[in-house]
């Protein structure tokens, strides 16, 4: 099996509804984007994916919220924009717009700090 990963970045701010602390108060991260692309073989030209087609097609998603107030996006209505649920919803969109019958991405992993981090993935 082989792996890609591309790191990117974007900034957002949110807030946790029903959280009982600091964050339950507007605030913003510079969060850290990894896109994990798996593939079992590899194309003609000897790759999983072009990293550029993973890149663009990342700048597209995140685009659609960079510099936004998470809360106030269609995705995140009925659920607080968590890490957890943000790594879901990027995984969601990431593998509408590069899964094929080869490449599978496999987790999303979201940093809102150095030094935590969410991931969504599938078994």
């Amino acid at each position: 099996m082989y792996e890609l990963k591309v790191v990117t970045q974007f900034a957002a701010a949110h807030r946790l509804d029903n959280f009982y602390g600091k964050c339950e108060a507007l605030h913003g991260h510079n969060w850290k984007v990894e896109i994990f692309v798996t593939a079992a073989s590899l194309d003609e030209a000897g790759l999983v994916l072009d990293f550029g087609k993973i890149k663009s097609r990342a700048k597209e998603v995140l685009d659609e919220i960079d510099h936004t107030f998470l809360n106030e996006l269609p995705a995140f209505q009925h659920q607080n924009p968590s890490s957890e649920n943000l790594a879901r919803y990027l995984f969601e969109r990431l593998s509408s717009a590069l899964n094929d019958q080869r490449v599978t991405v496999s987790r999303i992993a979201v940093w809102e700090s150095d030094h935590t981090s969410a991931a969504y993935f599938l078994p």
